[in-house]
């Protein structure tokens, strides 16, 4: 089994080739997937991605799902883990202040913590919910997207939620090349 943790930051993870734009002790592929990941098409049997895509820019998220795809084998799986915005605007709305993870000395007012948290002090620059993130899936070409929750898919393949984390403000959606 080839799986790979794209766009992995410090979280590195033995089993699985980690993959992010730094280079940081662990990563074993670097470079920016908008120019390409330089990996053979059809190689890995699937790919988990926790809160990585946001960073990536609108114009250019089709092109990054399109390249994930290539290196997944056919009937390969994407598994992304996705700040919430819906779950983000339902804890703004409730006064949820526990749901932001914005210390009090950073912001203190709702509506700061809910914006710093939502775009993580300026690393994301995209924002997602359900009905958005499926049909970017659907342009760049994946079929049998499912919406699953933490700690479980859709899926037969063993350590896919390995790396699941972020619950409670986090969507999880499942595709196949």
């Amino acid at each position: 089994m080839r799986r790979m943790n794209w766009g992995c930051g410090n979280d590195v993870r033995s089993g699985w080739i980690n993959a992010d734009l730094k280079d940081l002790p662990g990563v074993d592929v670097v470079g920016d997937i908008r120019v390409g990941l330089p990996l053979d098409d059809d190689v890995l049997d699937y790919i988990v991605s926790i809160h990585a895509l946001p960073m990536i820019s609108y114009p250019d998220l089709v092109p990054v799902l399109q390249e994930l795809k290539r290196v997944l084998k056919p009937g390969g799986v994407l598994r992304l883990a996705l700040p919430d915005v819906d779950k983000g605007i339902d804890a703004y709305r409730r006064g949820d202040l526990s749901h932001f993870f914005v210390p009090h000395e950073d912001v203190s007012s709702l509506g700061g913590k809910f914006v710093v948290h939502m775009l993580w002090y300026g690393y994301s620059v995209t924002l997602f919910t359900r009905d958005f993130i499926e049909e970017l899936l659907a342009k760049a070409g994946y079929r049998d997207i499912r919406h699953c929750v933490y700690q479980e898919t859709a899926t037969e393949l063993d350590g896919i939620i390995e790396l699941d984390n972020r619950e409670g403000e986090s969507l999880f959606v499942e595709a196949t090349k």
